[in-house]
């Protein structure tokens, strides 16, 4: 699972830009340095839940707005936990499996 910090940081600094504030209000209110807020925009600092919270607390927006789509599965995680689900199907349920992936258009 990937998690993309700088969409996070992005829509950060969107929310704060939009209520007119700078990087050095949101600082000061979060009791943080300037730079740690840069970083966190940036999507170079991960900050943990209960800083994203107070920051979404300041800025009114709800904590489910920054995560939205910024969560990513590997597709290697996905094809080996289909793989594993696969060998446990009996032999009627496999060929149900190919009929029912087939019928999946390729995108």
């Amino acid at each position: 699972m990937t998690i993309d910090y700088k969409l996070i940081g992005a829509r950060i600094q969107r929310e704060r830009k939009s209520k007119k504030l700078t990087q050095e209000q949101l600082a000061e209110r979060l009791s943080v340095s300037v730079g740690y807020v840069s970083q966190i925009e940036r999507g170079l600092t991960k900050a943990n839940l209960e800083m994203l919270a107070k920051i979404c607390t300041e800025l009114d927006c709800e904590l489910t707005h920054l995560f939205d789509g910024v969560v990513t599965v590997k597709s290697s995680y996905l094809d080996e936990a289909l793989a594993e689900r696969f060998l446990r199907l009996d032999a009627e349920q496999k060929k149900l499996a190919i009929r029912l992936l087939e019928a999946i258009p390729e995108g």
